[in-house]
């Protein structure tokens, strides 16, 4: 009988491949555990996560025609990420326009101090800064490559 899809279970690593680790489970199963399905982190190689007779608890994707699919990283419970500083999580709100003052013609705003730059405004300064110097730089090579290019001009 094959394993309950969703359904949390321990086993042991019996074996690893460059794609994966193949776990045996209770009953005398086994299921592979995809290189993608071991940590919640880039994995280049099995072996720095896992070693074979190692204990594991795993989540069932999927049981089907045998062959059973597994992962490590969704049997571990959810960690909470620190979202970068100055950023806005999803699903929070836009701060909303600042209101209009009386007096003022409709379309002039006050003049407010720049909000600290979140993640992808400091991005985009540092790419305008890369480029600027990229092409000053590519600027002088190209003057000085001027009179070194081909042969002398017949005339």
């Amino acid at each position: 009988m094959d394993p309950q899809v969703g359904s949390i279970l321990e086993g042991k690593v019996a074996s690893i491949t460059k794609f994966g680790a193949f776990v045996a489970l209770e009953g005398g199963r086994s299921g592979l555990v995809h290189i993608s399905e071991i940590a919640n982190t880039f994995v280049n190689d099995v072996h720095d996560f896992l070693q074979e007779g190692q204990e594991v608890k795993v989540l069932v994707l999927s049981a089907e025609k045998g062959r059973i699919n597994l992962s490590i990283k969704k049997a571990l419970p959810p960690q909470e990420r620190p979202a970068p500083q100055g950023a806005r999580p999803f699903h929070a709100p836009r701060p909303a326009a600042a209101p209009q003052q009386a007096g003022r013609p409709q379309g002039v705003q006050a003049v407010q101090k720049p909000l600290p730059p979140s993640g992808d405004q400091a991005f985009e300064d540092k790419l305008k800064r890369f480029l600027s110097s990229s092409e000053g730089k590519m600027a002088d090579l190209n003057r000085s490559m001027d009179g070194k290019r081909g042969g002398r001009r017949r005339r």
